[in-house]
């Protein structure tokens, strides 16, 4: 990043909102702010705080229970306030528990009940429930709302404050009230927690009806492992007869941007622009570009999205459309399309900070929209229970004109 001195030596860029941990680490560098000179924190001399210490005194000298007069508490609403009031969800102060908590989950594996959430439209709601985990077993789906946890609404609550409600040791049970826009009424659906591992993909080759095998290839998150699990997945897709792929990003709520940056280099020639950021002003932008090897790149490629792909793999998604022309088939993608880094506070407390926007290469903003599929098809609630797939169908059916 053209910016990089000036960025805190605890920065990193995140691919994913912010999540329920549960599983994927988002991108970024774990350090620690060491030696800020007594300039850099003072308060700047064009704003007077007078009325914040004037409110502080008042509290101090007239609030009628003083056992409920907890400085420390007082400072973090203080500074929380501050964050909310530029009404971004996800720009976020973090106490020291809640920043360790973050640091944590990044490191891969939990104890949880394996989904990712954010909030989008001032709803609490699920990004994506996780492979093979309890979220999905109980049938969690992208898009559902989440309106209470434990019977606490949800109501003004943050990503951070509903995962730790959420969380908790293997085998205890969590209950939340969800809502779904099929359903007439909100129901209550019970979880037990469990250590959450999730794979990275997997790739099958499917036979198609005119004969031809097509490699259908899953990706599930963009975790470290999920680079050299890609070279492997890629190698095996070369030596075998698959003519055609077709790239399911379904579900799939980012992870590291190198990593995705780096698949993205599978499809696309060296030197094609992956995905740019957006800072804001004149100059700043930054693009990310293809290094290769390029060895998928006459592969036919369609790809699957719906609700559930956010941030990294909306990038992946948006950097072959507009490369390649792949046809993005399914639902409206999530459209977390912003940076987010991480600065280390005093006393353990952090900031998670939006400082850029993506755009995909053609330069469309990825943020709140989201990527339109080309070809909308809807999983209905009967296509669940019967377990059919009319997207993949829709797919299949597609990538067989490709030549």
């Amino acid at each position: 990043m053209k910016n990089q001195s000036k960025i805190s030596k605890v920065v990193k860029k995140f691919l994913i909102p912010f999540f329920l941990i549960i599983i994927i680490g988002a991108s970024f560098w774990l350090g620690t702010n060491f030696g800020k000179s007594k300039c850099e924190i003072c308060p700047p001399q064009e704003i007077n705080f007078s009325l914040f210490w004037e409110a502080y005194h008042k509290l101090q000298e007239k609030f009628v229970d003083k056992g409920k007069f907890d400085i420390q508490k007082m400072i973090y609403g203080a500074i929380s306030g501050m964050v909310k009031s530029l009404e971004d969800p996800y720009t976020v102060f973090l106490k020291p528990e809640e920043t360790k908590r973050f640091v944590e989950d990044v490191k891969g594996t939990f104890e949880g009940v394996g989904m990712e959430i954010g909030i989008r439209k001032g709803q609490l709601q699920v990004i994506s429930p996780l492979e093979g985990t309890p979220a999905q077993r109980v049938g969690l789906r992208a898009g559902d709302k989440i309106l209470k946890i434990n019977g606490t609404s949800t109501v003004d609550m943050t990503v951070e404050e509903a995962v730790s409600l959420i969380r908790g040791p293997k085998g205890t049970e969590v209950t939340l009230t969800i809502f779904r826009e099929e359903w007439e009424k909100s129901k209550e659906i019970k979880i037990v927690r469990d250590m959450i591992e999730v794979p990275s993909l997997k790739w099958e080759l499917k036979t198609t009806p005119w004969g031809y095998p097509i490699a259908y290839l899953k990706l599930y998150q963009f975790s470290g492992k999920a680079d050299s699990d890609f070279k492997q997945a890629a190698f095996e897709i070369l030596a075998s007869p698959a003519q055609k792929i077709i790239l399911d990003l379904r579900n799939n709520p980012g992870g590291y941007l190198q990593v995705a940056v780096n698949i993205a280099g599978w499809f696309l020639e060296k030197g094609q622009v992956v995905v740019i950021e957006d800072f804001g002003k004149e100059g700043m932008n930054e693009e990310y570009k293809s290094a290769g090897p390029g060895k998928l790149l006459t592969y036919p490629i369609v790809i699957l999205i719906n609700e559930g792909t956010a941030s990294g793999a909306e990038i992946l998604a948006g950097a072959l459309r507009d490369n390649r022309n792949a046809k993005l088939i399914g639902k409206t993608s999530f459209g977390k399309g912003s940076v987010q880094e991480l600065e280390n506070l005093t006393g353990d407390s952090s900031l998670k900070i939006t400082v850029a926007n993506w755009l995909t290469p053609s330069g469309l903003l990825i943020t709140e929209q989201g990527l339109k599929p080309d070809i909308e098809v809807e999983m209905t609630e009967e296509d669940y229970q019967e377990e059919r797939d009319p997207q993949l169908d829709k797919a299949i059916e597609i990538i067989k004109e490709m030549r």
